[in-house]
């Protein structure tokens, strides 16, 4: 469970004065203790044990209780500084556990760290309801709230007001007593769920492994894929074989790149069977049990359905405004599948292979279309993306636009060797640190994501923000670049948005810090972030060949950007019939779903096209299924690039394009400083002047703007 979303009881002041630790605490002393060293202190992750993590959690929550408890019984009346700032100061020893065990249950699990897991996660929730349906804390919440306008507060202290009593009534806190107790087991059993849906996937994630071992098997792989592989499988104590392991970062360039269509056909089935597989690790039975709990928890708590409950507090506010804007852009997606489709059909039928193009073909046979109209072979650019060298391109566009810089440091420790740590300043002045944990290893969650380790607030500060990056690129051999496709390198810059969005944060309380925004509009700063990527000064600087050590083409620059709108058929309609799922399954309410019969019919009756799949099938569509983050809320990604196309539009219609300084300081004032201090239309209308507009987006895609 994400404790910030969910609970929206903060994280404190890391060295803020407490109340003493139950005796039971030394077991976990190290995580439990403030943070000490440079920077204002740092995550002491050279002491972390798994065998800690219980107990520590276990004192950190009844530090937490007593605090809570000390709030809620207090007998002078309540205010803002007694009761809103007073729980922006609680659980301060629970956030620094918390974070250790996110990062080693994301990045390093073991069977141990998987079996405290299945221990704790129940607790934690259980913990949670004890804090929002504590009903002496929400009297005293309410209070202040009714009070916000004539207390004289400033708007961001009305904001924090607004949001922690909107988050206690959205929980539960107007319950009757027999309600409450049912949304707390219903809490309870989602918490287990949600690791059981995790642990099955990861399960299937690292045990199928395909091991290749003569040259036939590795026809058409480029000589890094087949050095990444290499290295995968000497990791595994294969040494003089290629392993292609179960992830996108190791699916994705096989299907795109590999001659061998039968071997396409095994990697592709594998990958998109994850969860579903009928075994001890099947994700269905787990599906079931989650849609259920949350339909009967939103009736509970008042609202139609899960969707309704979660889109209240979103940008979007209702699950219709959402369906209608996904609709908006699902036909002209589809469509440009069709054209896609019959383009590598027509490619395929010259070459007489005698096939019809089927979903493990799409990568490969688009990549010969791109490069017979492009002239243009991703082959090539991935020659010029080295992922050290793009990593400066990124840190380089942020000192341009936002006046960041950012240094390398050794004097903290780390979560496993591979990390490595910046320093980021501003202005000559501490900004905060920057982790960046890069490569793809056993135990390690997929995909790509940012965590904050500690939000910046001025709250009993300044205390400056620590956030990292985590990503699954494939290690190369010893001494050798790591090269990375032209979307790796989309999604590098993509999470090193979300990155500056929490390094750029400037406001008091943490509970508003940063990227503690609506889902829908969190991954905007993010997306509009991959727009630095494609500008002639990154490219020109940082997109060096790996062996010459000369600067990208202009005419393959050139290339690149005339293809912009290639197959944006897959990769919108892949993404869109995911978000349509995830909606639908959310609006069924409590309905009985046979989640494999349910994705099957719902895509059938969408005409989603037969030669490309959902981008996370419903069994291992971990951001739905693995915590309540994005559940009914993946349309998020959508809706976000709305505003950060639009955004991009307003850069690159200035003087100064995409480095525009004028631009670049109503992004910081507005959008990147201010968390959610205000309402986020309001500060995408002070940012813009006006409302976001969808042809951007459209005109991005090369889709027709109607």
């Amino acid at each position: 469970m994400d404790r910030r979303m969910f609970l929206a009881v903060s994280s404190a002041a890391l060295g803020a004065a407490a109340l003493p630790l139950p005796a039971f605490a030394a077991d976990g002393a190290p995580l439990l203790a403030p943070w000490t060293g440079p920077y204002g202190g740092v995550p002491p992750f050279d002491k972390v044990k798994v065998a800690d993590f219980a107990p520590a959690l276990d004192a950190a929550m009844a530090q937490e209780l007593a605090e809570v408890e000390a709030i809620a019984n207090r007998r002078e009346p309540a205010t803002f500084e007694n009761t809103i700032a007073a729980l922006e100061r609680a659980g301060a020893a629970l956030d620094r556990v918390v974070m250790a065990y996110g990062v080693w249950g994301g990045t390093l699990s073991t069977p141990e760290m998987r079996a405290v897991e299945a221990e704790m996660e129940p607790k934690l929730a259980a913990h949670g309801d004890r804090i929002l349906q504590n009903a002496a804390l929400f009297q005293r919440i309410e209070q202040v709230y009714e009070a916000r306008e004539s207390a004289g507060l400033t708007p961001e202290q009305q904001r924090l007001t607004w949001k922690r009593w909107n988050a206690f009534v959205r929980a539960g806190a107007r319950l009757d007593p027999a309600a409450k107790a049912r949304v707390a087991v219903i809490n309870g059993e989602l918490a287990q769920a949600f690791t059981t849906f995790s642990q099955n996937l990861l399960a299937d994630e690292t045990d199928y492994v395909l091991y290749l071992k003569t040259e036939a098997e590795l026809r058409g792989l480029p000589e890094d894929v087949r050095s990444a592989a290499a290295t995968a499988a000497a990791d595994r104590d294969r040494p003089g074989e290629y392993a292609i392991l179960n992830t996108r970062s190791s699916m994705d360039p096989f299907l795109t790149y590999s001659d061998r269509r039968d071997l396409r056909e095994k990697v592709w089935r594998t990958y998109y069977s994850r969860g579903d597989n009928g075994d001890a690790h099947d994700n269905n039975g787990v599906i079931q049990k989650i849609l259920k709990l949350r339909a009967e928890r939103a009736a509970l708590l008042g609202y139609p359905t899960h969707a309704h409950w979660r889109l209240e507090a979103a940008m979007a506010k209702t699950p219709d405004a959402a369906m209608e804007l996904m609709m908006r852009v699902w036909p002209a997606a589809v469509a440009r599948v069709h054209e896609e489709v019959a383009e590598m059909q027509a490619i395929a039928d010259a070459e007489k292979a005698g096939i019809k193009i089927e979903p493990w073909d799409y990568r490969y046979y688009a990549e010969k279309v791109r490069a017979a109209r492009y002239d243009l072979d991703m082959n090539e650019v991935k020659a010029y993306l080295q992922l050290d060298k793009l990593v400066d391109g990124m840190f380089w566009a942020a000192g341009e636009v936002y006046g960041m810089s950012f240094a390398p440091v050794t004097n903290v420790p780390v979560a496993h060797p591979d990390v490595r740590v910046w320093e980021v300043k501003r202005g000559g002045g501490h900004l905060g640190l920057f982790y960046f944990d890069p490569y793809a290893r056993t135990g390690k969650r997929s995909g790509a994501w940012m965590n904050a380790y500690r939000s910046q607030r001025k709250l009993d500060g300044p205390i400056t923000p620590i956030v990292s990056n985590n990503s699954n690129f494939v290690k190369g051999a010893p001494g050798q670049p790591v090269l990375i496709s032209w979307d790796d390198a989309t999604t590098l810059f993509h999470e090193f948005g979300h990155a500056i969005h929490g390094l750029l944060s400037n406001v008091t309380y943490p509970s508003l810090s940063g990227t503690s925004v609506p889902r829908d509009y969190v991954e905007f700063p993010s997306q509009v972030n991959e727009a630095w990527l494609p500008t002639q000064p990154v490219l020109s600087r940082f997109a060096l060949h790996y062996q010459t050590g000369e600067p990208m083409p202009q005419a393959l620059v050139d290339k690149i950007a005339a293809a912009s709108t290639f197959r944006q058929g897959f990769d919108v309609t892949e993404y869109l019939s995911s978000a349509l799922i995830d909606m639908k399954l959310h609006l069924a309410g409590d309905a009985d779903i046979d989640p494999d019969a349910f994705e099957r019919e719902e895509l059938e009756k969408l005409g989603m096209p037969r030669e490309l799949p959902m981008r996370h099938r419903t069994p291992q569509f971990g951001h739905i299924f693995a915590s309540d983050g994005y559940s009914a809320g993946y349309y998020s990604y959508l809706w976000a690039e709305v505003l950060s196309q639009d955004a991009a539009e307003a850069f690159k219609e200035s003087p100064g394009g995409m480095y525009d300084a004028d631009v670049a300081r109503r992004m910081v004032d507005h959008i990147l400083s201010v968390g959610d201090t205000v309402d986020q239309a309001e500060a995408y209308r002070a940012f813009r002047g006006r409302d976001p507009d969808v042809g951007a987006y459209l005109r991005d895609k090369g889709f027709p703007v109607t």
